[in-house]
């Protein structure tokens, strides 16, 4: 087998299902593939036979291999079969800046928290003594999920012929990276990754801001601190991956959250009154859409036709009419003269008294009847009541109070044998944060919706920190149908989320779910731990992949 024989439908090593080609680089191929064993997309790497860069590629696995940072892409698989050298990797579905800066610049928000992520992940991998040796627009990601995932570590290096490279070149790799997504321009001296070269102006590089209008004074510093030779107003220079963590962690906050609205605000004004000399970027606030206080006079009908609003009463008119007192007579005296054919009230007190003794007797009555009542319940509850046999009491379901309950923590779960454990761990949060603009996903799957046949299920369980009275779960699900159920552990008194499928058992199920899924036992069930189990997944593209947004417990 030859490079050249490497093509779609192809089976490699018995295992790896090609699908289509990704990239070519020096004459290597980059393929996005099915793990046939597994059942998940992966990207492989493939080298032809006798291609001097095999040892570098094994090596660059090998380094790969022991990155534990979860936004770089692992390395799954490196070997040789018919002489074709392949490494295999993760997949994950998103788009790669490269493609996103075609479109035009990020706002600072976003320019700035996406390399403050990858600013991270380099120095996670830099304290080990190892780089990444490409960073570039094409080798970072940023998934479906939002989230941020780093490709090719030392492998592609590897494939450019490039060596291992150094963090000092990771850093300032980064530096060009974060120019490019506030501005829209390169900055080097051409063309590159679709990008037009940046200015120059007397032989050195224009700031950020000297191009866009617009972008925040802070992240013009810090690019400067990376690029400049030397930085402009005798900054420090940033030359470690540690320092630009600190530096945009000052600028775009310590949240992981990926920016749902990259809306940039302007901080506090220095001594100086300058706004745009503090300008910051801060997290987003929100405020809930203003209510119109004038009634829409039509409204959009199902099919497409129109009819008039429905009229409201204001509260005015809805207030309980009061009978208006009649004017005063002519006599100036204000009082209402009686018409001659009312009858004209009686002025014995005979009659009166009369009534009064009638009343009293009804009363008299009342009482001794309740006092007569009152006593024989405690006579029959003294005794036990059913002529002085005790009954034994019995209580119901727990009350519903329609209450949400407190998720303390989460955790993806795909128990062994079926599963291997790796369900996007890092976005589980997400799903209960309160947010439906944010979600975790499953790994793809393919040929068919139950996980490919190849477990029995993948999803999130949720600790609610002690035993609650759960009456229902509601999931935000994106794409449908979805199947799921809601589970709880076997044993009620279960401290511990059980670590197999055995360990649950299901207590409301829902087939072929949209949008919104309500999963109600038939009682209220008491229980520390949910889980929330998908049994079938939508389909995206050619592949099935489940995706939960929000998770809300209801006791």
């Amino acid at each position: 087998m030859s490079n050249q024989t490497v093509s779609p439908g192809a089976l490699l090593a018995g295992r790896y299902r090609i699908a289509e080609l990704l990239a070519e680089i020096d004459g290597a191929r980059v393929w996005r593939a099915v793990d046939e064993v597994l059942s998940r997309a992966v990207v492989v790497d493939v080298l032809p036979v006798g291609d001097p860069r095999t040892n570098l590629l094994f090596e660059a696995a090998r380094r790969a291999a022991a990155a534990a940072d979860p936004r770089f892409l692992r390395v799954l698989d490196c070997d040789m079969h018919e002489g074709v050298t392949y490494c295999v990797r993760e997949w994950a579905g998103g788009r790669p800046l490269e493609r996103m800066l075609s479109a035009g610049p990020l706002t600072g928000q976003q320019a700035g928290w996406l390399a403050r992520e990858v600013s991270e992940a380099l120095e996670n991998l830099h304290r080990t003594g190892h780089a990444h040796g490409s960073i570039s627009p094409a080798t970072v990601v940023v998934t479906d999920a939002g989230a941020i995932k780093v490709v090719g570590l030392a492998t592609e290096a590897a494939l450019r012929s490039a060596g291992p490279g150094t963090p000092e070149q990771d850093v300032r790799a980064l530096g060009e990276l974060l120019y490019a997504s506030l501005t829209g321009r390169w900055p080097g001296p051409a063309p590159a990754w679709g990008l037009q070269p940046a200015p120059i102006e007397h032989g050195r590089l224009l700031s950020p801001r000297q191009v866009r209008a617009g972008v925040p004074r802070s992240l013009d510093d810090i690019a400067d601190r990376l690029l400049g030779d030397p930085p402009r107003h005798h900054s420090a220079p940033i030359t470690s991956a540690a320092g630009l963590s600190a530096a945009l962690s000052g600028v775009v906050g310590s949240s992981h959250e990926p920016p749902s609205q990259m809306d940039e605000t302007v901080a506090v004004a220095r001594q100086n009154g300058s706004v745009d000399d503090a300008t910051q970027i801060v997290p987003p606030t929100y405020a809930p859409p203003a209510l119109d206080p004038t009634p829409t006079p039509d409204y959009q009908l199902g099919n497409g036709q129109t009819q008039a609003q429905p009229a409201y009463a204001t509260a005015a008119e809805t207030r309980p009419v009061r009978r208006q007192a009649p004017p005063p007579n002519q006599n100036g005296h204000g009082r209402r003269k009686p018409p001659q054919d009312e009858p004209k009230p009686r002025g014995s007190w005979g009659g009166r008294i009369l009534i009064l003794l009638a009343i009293l007797a009804l009363l008299s009555v009342v009482g001794i009847a309740q006092f007569l009542v009152k006593g024989a319940i405690n006579n029959d509850q003294g005794n036990g009541g059913n002529g002085g046999k005790n009954t034994p009491t019995t209580s119901g379901p727990p009350p519903v109070t329609n209450t949400k309950a407190t998720i303390v923590a989460a955790k993806d779960f795909d128990p062994p044998p079926d599963g291997n454990g790796v369900e996007h761990s890092e976005d589980v949060k997400k799903t209960y944060d309160g947010k439906t603009d944010t979600s975790w996903t499953t790994q793809s799957y393919f040929k068919r919706p139950d996980l490919g046949g190849q477990k029995k299920g993948v999803g999130i369980w949720y600790d609610l920190g002690q035993p609650t009275n759960v009456s229902q779960v509601t999931v935000t699900l994106v794409g449908d149908p979805t199947s799921l159920q809601l589970m709880v552990p076997a044993d009620s008194g279960a401290t511990t989320a059980p670590d197999k499928v055995d360990g649950w058992k299901s207590v409301a199920k829902l087939k072929d779910a949209g949008e919104s899924a309500v999963l109600k036992p038939a009682a209220p069930t008491q229980t520390r731990f949910v889980l929330v189990w998908l049994t079938s997944l939508p389909k995206v593209g050619g592949d099935y992949q489940g995706e939960i947004a929000e998770v809300v417990v209801q006791k």
